[in-house]
């Protein structure tokens, strides 16, 4: 009897760097069974099926490198892992999240592969996976499959879980090569993220920041204590107050002369807002609606143009947009409804995601529009005459781009009322019919200082340019010159890591930076201890990173964690490996293979920083073959200073580390500093200095030490008393 399914046998989410990619991906255990023996060439009209399911799939270039690759590929014959690895990415692709890394390889197990996809977000990720799964299975089986429904399920999928557009294209401007700041996202379904490591870290939310004061988000929130602020200091705004009920909205419209504008004190997004409001019976038919979205309710002067929003950050102005009017012209055979369907929402930059510029426009759910509509004698069943204009909304999305058109003195009042409410990132609202020209002349006026302005209507306008606004806010956040990392410290091997990274920890500790470290043996903040269990894994390493106290942080990765979690830093200043014992690793994650166990290692080394080392055991001939992989310098450790890595890095004039004399040596090419005899050292008493690896492992520590920059003075004063079996400290 033949299995021809494809069963998941694991799932795990590498959350940061990984022996795949410097991303996060899914990796998935699949066992294809007998589908083993039925590459995609042999299947009776499957390429015809999935084709046909898929039609984007010709976008994939696969391993050949060109459009149609894996086309290629399917029609040869491949198999159904490294199927379900494209079908994977495209449904990702077509649900938003576009481009992606991959791979599927085989493991020594008959029909069992590893099938890996970058994972953007792990439940929107692992739902594709899935999806992929199912609709392989039918391509393979001549079963029907609805992508459309599938798709659209990944969206909604994608609204839920990914971070919104706001935050996401400021991540991406900070993520971006040419500042490469890390991120850590604080909420696994909100948008609150931190942008750097430890002490050096911002946070947004949105568009705001940690820098933006909550005395001045209050202050904008009450909209009428805005305006009083506003025009305390000489900013033009439209006169009016706060009501209190119906009458009191009529006699305040009265004094200040119809058209007038009713909105909430307290409202956000626009909602209860209704403009150019023309009589008493319209204020009582409105009330109720606005009085609905806030606290209080305000009336104020109607201004005549198009409303705008500035947006400031940092104290300047970096993008600005306009409102647009939406109208229907009748036929005389539509009606209204009708009409807004074919003429305005039929536009295919409307849509309810996020990712349209415009939204949608319904009658039923858009009480200002229906106000609008009412005033020209119509309802949304009517049916205008052919060629009789009908508007519909007098100020609709603000998508149109309008930057360069801002007139200087205008761009300088939004400053100005940014400045005065207190917000580093604000949204300013103001109504003018020309904003080429100063408000002044025109009778125009700020009417609301926004915090946490949605930065969509900017990022992808429906007419004129995109702003970079994202990058403006990192560099609101981040000078240029601005380190937005601390120095981090991996220490990985097979063994001698925990004794590494603690007496590196200490070294840290008493050159005066508040140091972090999670390792094998709980974690740590300033020599403390404030966790007991295991602290190699993603979790506890995270909560290192994410501590505003931490100046330095160092971490021990395990291969378990490595091959399990990934590494919680994207890059480090100093990778140290000890050794590399491939035996000790074999069983698990189908690493049966010393390669294989090298190259979870080599990992520690590919994320050392340009600027950064890789501090490696020169004794171990695995670790010296990954000198040539690190990016920064490299500084090579040794108990004998001849072994042949560190004599040729001394003829190379590197630095090594090494004993000669009874003494610690800290080389740089031919000149020898000898730091600390062994004789002096506490923790080599009685002894101990003969058990295999202390020496080795006490030499990797002075190594990663000195590249972070810690004087021979302050390695000497540190080691000397060192005692790694001191009782830790947990007060």
């Amino acid at each position: 009897m033949t299995n021809k399914t494809i069963e998941f046998l694991n799932v795990l989410h590498l959350r940061g760097p990984n022996i795949w990619t410097y991303r996060s991906v899914l990796e998935a255990w699949v066992d294809i069974h007998d589908l083993e023996d039925c590459p995609s060439n042999v299947i009776p009209g499957f390429y015809e099926r999935l084709t046909a399911m898929l039609p984007s799939l010709v976008e994939h270039r696969c391993s050949i490198g060109e459009r149609g690759g894996f086309l290629k590929r399917l029609r040869d014959g491949t198999w159904p892992g490294h199927i379900l690895e494209h079908v994977t990415l495209e449904l990702q692709n077509l649900a938003g999240m576009t481009g992606g890394f991959g791979k599927a390889r085989e493991t020594s197990i008959r029909g069992v592969y590893k099938v890996v996809i970058r994972a953007w977000q792990k439940d929107v990720s692992t739902a594709a996976l899935h999806m992929g799964h199912d609709l392989l299975m039918a391509a393979i089986e001549d079963r029907p499959y609805d992508v459309d429904a599938a798709v659209l399920r990944l969206r909604d999928l994608v609204d839920s879980y990914m971070l919104g557009p706001s935050t996401r294209c400021i991540v991406e401007a900070a993520a971006d090569k040419t500042r490469r700041i890390p991120f850590i996202r604080l909420l696994a379904e909100g948008n609150l993220v931190q942008l750097g490591y430890g002490a050096r870290q911002r946070r947004i939310w949105t568009a705001e920041t940690d820098r933006t004061p909550a005395i001045a988000e209050s202050i904008s929130r009450e909209k009428d204590l805005t305006k009083s602020l506003l025009a305390s200091c000489g900013v033009p705004v439209p006169e009016g107050r706060i009501v209190d009920g119906v009458e009191d909205a009529i006699e305040a419209a009265d004094d200040i002369g119809f058209p007038v504008v009713i909105k909430p004190s307290d409202g956000n997004h626009a909602r209860g807002v209704f403009t150019n409001v023309r009589s008493a019976d319209e204020i009582r038919e409105l009330y109720p609606l606005t009085a609905a979205e806030g606290s209080e309710v305000i009336v104020e002067r109607f201004i005549r143009g198009a409303e705008h929003r500035l947006l400031v950050v940092g104290g300047k102005m970096v993008a600005a947009n306009k409102g647009d009017m939406v109208s229907v012209v009748g036929d005389g055979e539509h009606s209204i409804d009708e009409l807004i369907e074919t003429q305005i929402n039929s536009d295919p930059r409307r849509g309810v995601e996020h990712e349209f510029p415009l939204y949608l426009i319904k009658l039923d759910n858009y009480p200002a529009a229906q106000m609008e509509v009412a005033r020209q004698g119509f309802t949304g069943v009517s049916v205008p005459a052919a060629g009789q204009e009908v508007m519909i909304v007098r100020t609709s999305n603000m998508a149109f781009d309008v930057t360069d058109e801002v007139h200087p003195d205008t761009a300088e009042l939004a400053c100005l009322a940014a400045r005065i409410v207190g917000l580093d990132i604000a949204g300013v609202d103001l109504v003018c019919e020309d904003i080429s020209q100063p408000l002044a002349g025109q009778q125009g006026a700020i009417v609301e200082v926004n915090a946490g302005p949605g930065l969509l209507m900017h990022i992808k306008p429906a007419v004129g340019q995109p702003r970079p606004v994202g990058e403006a806010i990192v560099d609101h956040l981040f000078a240029k010159d601005e380190d937005s990392r601390i120095p981090v410290v991996g220490v990985t091997g097979s063994r001698g890591k925990t004794p590494v990274a603690r007496l590196i920890a200490h070294l840290l500790r008493i050159s005066g930076q508040y140091t972090g470290l999670a390792c094998s043996e709980g974690v740590f903040l300033d020599g403390r201890q404030v966790e007991t269990a295991e602290g190699t894994n993603w979790d506890a390493a995270e909560r290192v990173l994410m501590n505003r106290s931490v100046e330095a942080a160092v971490f021990e990765n395990s291969c378990r964690s490595i091959l399990a979690d990934g590494t919680v830093y994207d890059r480090c200043l100093v990778g140290v490996v000890t050794n590399v014992d491939p035996e000790l690793h074999f069983g698990e994650f189908y690493i049966d293979s010393a390669e294989k166990v090298w190259n979870v290692f080599r990992t520690q080394v590919d994320l050392v920083l340009s600027y950064g080392l890789a501090v490696l055991n020169a004794e171990d001939p695995a670790v010296v073959e990954m000198a040539e992989l690190s990016d920064g310098e490299v500084i090579f450790y040794g108990v004998d200073a001849d072994a042949a890595a560190i004599a040729t890095a001394r003829a190379d004039g590197k630095r090594t580390v090494y004993i000669r004399d009874g003494a610690i040596v800290l080389a740089s090419g031919a000149k020898e500093d000898p730091v600390v005899r062994l004789d002096r050292i506490a923790m080599l008493a009685g002894g101990a200095a003969a058990q295999p690896g202390v020496l080795s492992n006490l030499l990797g520590a002075i190594a990663g030490a000195w590249a972070l920059g810690i004087s021979p003075a302050m390695i000497r004063a540190g080691v000397t008393p060192y005692d790694p079996k001191a009782p830790l400290r947990n007060d």
